[in-house]
């Protein structure tokens, strides 16, 4: 039962994902439409975003008012105001008509880099914006041909799939199985190994038993005679010796261990099976499932193939059924007129362009002319007084500097009024392009004023002239192609035409699926053990021998030979020899030490190195013995176990195998469709480059020219208020940089003389 457990427990099929040695590989497809892609535009992080915030702070607070969301209808009987209104509203429909012009010209500029002059005189025909909504036949063509890329790919995994399920399927089984074969391969060594030592055991107490009864006989005659010897009143300094001599008998008794020829009468003739055949045997067939699952998957291979050349006539229908360009004309003629007509700006703008430059590099020279005169004025001066110990002391620093501030105040008042000329035409410009057109073109108020009827004329509808659907107009239309959407979603088709019935991937896969699900394939039995063997394993297991009584062996074996040491007592006896006065006494010690020398070397050597012998069989069985049962009874149950679930476990790993195969394949056929998908909407039939195109506009318009221009005004404006307080601090610091010329008072440090002042006196003749 606990095996069973186990088994469910550690199933490979519920801990096994999808196999992550061979994942859904990501396909390059080709570039379809890439050269009519327009890229986005984005504002760029810069160190002057601060400033930008504070310039439009600025203007929020100076221009309060909202963006007119459309023009009031007059009165009746007011006919002047009528004719004004008219002409009110062509005066915006041209504002809006130029702003347009405008806009589609700074695209253009910020988005080419400066070109030679033959190619900027190529036919407008041949640029970005005429091939913008070409929904093209061969670009459809070229997506479907795109499939030869899934294509190749799954008749390649296609040309590997037998072989790699049946290595799977013997990768996740080979755990239970070799583990089956190593516990047959390891009872069966058990029970080889376990009959050689109880043979050994058995055959080795014989041999003590027999040298016991030798060595008993001769440990009596050396006893009584080395006793006699020791005891006589004769043999000097003996008597330590005798208690030793008395001692001279056997030790261990093996004949009191039991007896192990039941359990070898039991085990006679074992193993009668083969067990390294049975185990090669059983190791070949389970080897053998990947060539099996070749040889039985070979025809659904060839007929999952042919599925798949159908799948690309399938697809063929795609291009088959989808719109020509003939649909996108107007607003194709719409894009190349506005192309046409932003041209010639192109050569303005670079004339322009250079006086630009020299306009703000003069400005900048101007107030870095005055700052500079301010610092050397400062600095010089700061020094003067500092380097001078009496005010009226004339010192050149100081004079210098004086003068630089007084340049630095001529410079002002010289420059002071063009700059205040140039901030304020700068502001009015800036300001108004970014409080009117930046800021409500970012929220889309542009879009909503030009939807309100009556704002422009009707010459001027939109929605006409680009061909929308009836329920959108500009704003609607800009709001759908920023989510993505086609041509067909925006325009007024003839025949309706939907992408999304032409990408369900069950109507390319149903039947290449449905091949998948219905495979089946049957795996052969695996026997590991034939009737022989089971019934040694089984005889192995009541044979008894882990019920022998091992205690008493080892028991026994712990008990000496001799009761008392045969080297000690001959030594003994040699020692004595040594110090005895009488002749005869020390010659008979002299032969009982040879003696019990002759008994040592020839009978007590011997049975120790077999009860050493006798010893490593005891406990070999010994340790086996508490495990034999177990193990043999878990063996046998893995051997049914196994030999019962192999197959259910094999054709669920089949199932299993073939669900990750029909789902990555299907990945293959979901990533193409979801190319072909984004593709056409994207690139090939899509109307999100017009609006990429106009956002890329507002950002070149508002962020990378309106924000530049008004941080411009607004800085020169800061520089040009704080010329005043320059000028002020500038006069007031010269007069302290320069000596005082009339000393008035005298320092605390000269001394005082008294001085008389003599008086006219008349002289006597």
């Amino acid at each position: 039962m606990s095996l069973a457990l186990t088994w469910v427990l550690l199933d490979p099929v519920r801990s096994q994902q999808c196999p992550p040695g061979n994942p859904l590989l990501v396909h390059q497809f080709m570039e379809i439409g890439a050269d009519q892609r327009v890229p986005a535009q984005h504002r760029v992080p810069s160190s002057l975003d601060p400033l930008y915030g504070v310039v439009r702070r600025y203007l929020d607070v100076v221009q309060q008012n909202p963006f007119p969301a459309g023009i009031g209808t007059p009165g009746p009987g007011l006919n002047h105001k009528r004719q004004l209104l008219r002409k009110r509203r062509l005066c915006h429909a041209g504002c809006i008509s130029h702003l347009l012009k405008r806009g589609s010209f700074l695209l253009r500029w910020a988005q080419n880099p400066p070109l030679p002059a033959e190619r900027a005189a190529r036919p407008p025909g041949s640029s970005k914006a005429g091939a913008l909504m070409q929904g093209d036949r061969r670009g459809v063509q070229s997506v479907v041909e795109q499939f030869a890329v899934p294509r190749q790919q799954i008749i390649g995994d296609l040309n590997n799939v037998s072989r790699s399920i049946g290595l799977t399927i013997h990768s996740l089984l080979k755990e239970q199985v070799y583990s089956v074969l190593e516990g047959i391969q390891g009872r069966a060594q058990d029970l080889q190994t376990s009959l050689h030592h109880l043979q050994i055991l058995n055959k080795t107490v014989r041999t003590l038993t027999h040298f016991q009864d030798e060595l008993g006989l001769a440990l009596r005659d050396r006893k009584e005679s080395a006793v006699s010897l020791l005891d006589s009143p004769r043999c000097t300094s003996c008597a330590r010796a005798l208690g030793k001599a008395q001692s001279l008998e056997p030790g261990a008794d093996y004949s009191r261990v039991p007896s192990v020829e039941q359990v070898l009468k039991t085990l006679s003739g074992l193993p009668k099976a083969n067990f390294p055949d049975l185990i090669d045997q059983g190791n070949s067939t389970f080897n053998s499932m990947p060539d099996l699952a070749v040889a039985k998957m070979a025809q659904v291979v060839q007929d999952l193939k042919d599925e798949v050349n159908k799948v690309s006539e399938k697809v063929q229908s795609i291009a088959d059924s989808f719109p020509v360009s003939d649909y996108t004309q107007p607003l194709n003629d719409a894009l190349m007129q506005a192309e046409n007509k932003s041209r010639p700006y192109l050569q303005e703008v670079k004339h322009y362009e250079k006086y630009r430059w020299v306009v703000g590099i003069v400005l900048c020279s101007v107030v870095l002319l005055v700052v500079a005169c301010n610092l050397l004025g400062l600095s010089l001066g700061a020094c003067g007084l500092a380097m001078r110990e009496d005010p009226s002391d004339y010192e050149s620093r100081g004079e210098a500097g004086a003068k630089f501030l007084l340049v630095g105040v001529g410079f002002s008042f010289l420059f002071s009024w063009l700059l205040i000329l140039l901030v304020f035409a700068t502001f009015l410009v800036g300001g108004n392009v970014q409080t009117l057109v930046c800021k409500n073109w970012a929220n889309q108020e542009i879009y909503k004023f030009i939807d309100t009827p009556g704002n422009l004329p009707p010459s001027m509808n939109l929605t006409q002239l680009l061909s929308l659907k009836r329920n959108l107009n500009l704003t609607s239309a800009y709001q759908e192609c920023k989510k993505g959407a086609g041509l067909w979603d925006v325009l007024q088709l003839r025949d309706a035409y939907n992408l999304e019935d032409h990408l369900h991937l069950s109507q390319y896969t149903r039947d290449f699926q449905k091949r998948l699900d219905n495979f089946n394939l049957h795996f052969e039995e695996i026997h590991f053990l034939d009737g022989a063997g089971r019934r040694d394993l089984e005889t192995f297991r009541q044979s008894g021998i882990d019920q022998l009584d091992y205690p008493t062996f080892q028991a026994e074996m712990q008990n000496p030979v001799v009761r008392t040491s045969l080297e000690d007592l001959a030594r003994d006896l040699e020692g004595l020899r040594k110090i005895q006065n009488n002749i005869t006494i020390a010659g008979r010690l002299a032969n009982e030490s040879q003696a019990l020398w002759k008994i040592q070397n020839a009978t007590v050597l011997t049975q120790e190195a077999l009860v050493v012998k006798l010893n490593e069989s005891v406990q070999f069985l010994s340790a086996m013995a508490p495990h034999l049962q177990p193990l043999l009874k878990r063996t046998m149950a893995e051997i049914a176990l196994v030999e019962t679930m192999l197959p259910v476990q094999a054709q669920r790993l089949l199932r299993h195998e073939i669900g990750c195969f029909t789902r990555k394949e299907l990945g293959y056929f979901s990533q193409y469709l979801n190319w072909v998908r984004r593709t056409m909407t994207e690139d090939v039939a899509s109307c999100q480059p017009l609006v990429t195109a106009l956002d890329n506009g507002r950002v070149i318009l508002c962020d990378r020219i309106a924000e530049p221009w008004n941080a411009f005004w607004f800085s020169l404006g800061c520089c040009t208020f704080f010329l005043v307080p320059s000028i002020i601090f500038a006069i007031k610091l010269t007069k302290h940089f320069r000596p005082i010329r009339n000393r008035l008072i005298s320092t605390a440090s000269e001394e005082t003389y008294p001085f008389h002042i003599p008086r006219v006196t008349a002289l006597k003749l």
